[in-house]
């Protein structure tokens, strides 16, 4: 199995790297995810080509800072997350920010955005794009899915992109965002799962989990842990599946759909 401190330690010197080199990574559909000479793998594809492909508007695209997409998701939760003028939204794995000033341009200068990150060098990253851009409403901090630095009830909707997959304790993940929601607070993630278990080297490969795919949990149990953190109406919004040799380069399981990506919404009751 694959160790879960060697995990986290190589997300972080991952996208580490992608936000020092402000290079595409994740888990867009045409990207080649299993390369060890980066995160989550090298694509032809700009951040801009990976953005339309997975959800995002040019509008979209165009009003965040530069330097704030990174090609790293695999939806986009903000455009079905209802948010409104005023609320408080909460990014888990928030990156160099590109979703957050998204979210912070819905809710105005009357709302705020908190995006949460474990790799300092992202964190940094996304202060330096909001200081650049004037987002007064919009705060980065340093911290884990597992353990968030944010205060009980105190969000009004959590928004995560392709991040929640990299966890290795994703029941921890809803247990955390259960707890810092509102009472009537909404969840809308963007993520990668599996439609049936993976052969074993992939599996226990390491990289394999930093790119997005071994770390990825079956879709009834990604569905389940939301509803046993205790949220209610929990909807798979949008699917699409693709093979693993569509997803990581070199490996052939006879074009077999093994993954897909999702779109999931709950509500705290």
């Amino acid at each position: 199995m694959v160790d879960k401190i060697e995990i986290k330690q190589k997300v972080k010197e991952g996208y580490a790297k992608v936000a020092k080199n402000s290079s595409s990574c994740c888990c867009g559909p045409s990207t080649n995810l299993f390369n060890s000479n980066s995160c989550c793998g090298s694509s032809s594809l700009s951040a801009d080509s990976i953005g339309k492909q997975i959800g995002y508007s040019d509008k979209e695209m165009s009003a965040v800072p530069d330097g704030a997409n990174l090609g790293l998701g695999c939806g986009n939760p903000t455009a079905l997350a209802g948010l409104k003028t005023g609320e408080t939204v909460l990014d888990l794995g928030s990156g160099a920010g590109f979703d957050c000033f998204l979210a912070a341009n819905k809710v105005g200068s009357s709302g705020r955005v908190i995006g949460v990150d474990m790799t300092p060098e992202m964190i940094q990253k996304a202060k330096e794009n909001a200081v650049k851009n004037n987002y007064k409403n919009v705060e980065f901090k340093l911290g884990e899915i597992e353990k968030l630095p944010v205060d009980n009830d105190s969000i009004d909707a959590v928004i995560s992109n392709c991040v929640i997959n990299l966890s290795p304790d994703k029941k921890q993940v809803f247990r955390e965002t259960f707890r810092v929601l509102k009472k009537g607070g909404r969840i809308m993630v963007s993520d990668i799962v599996l439609l049936k278990e993976l052969p074993c080297d992939i599996k226990n490969s390491v990289q394999a989990y930093i790119s997005c795919v071994s770390g990825a949990v079956l879709k009834e149990d990604y569905i389940n842990f939301i509803k046993e953190a205790g949220f209610n109406d929990v909807k798979i919004t949008e699917e699409n599946v693709s093979s693993i040799e569509y997803m990581i380069k070199g490996f052939d399981n006879g074009n077999e759909n093994l993954i897909a990506s999702i779109k999931v919404s709950a509500v705290k009751p």
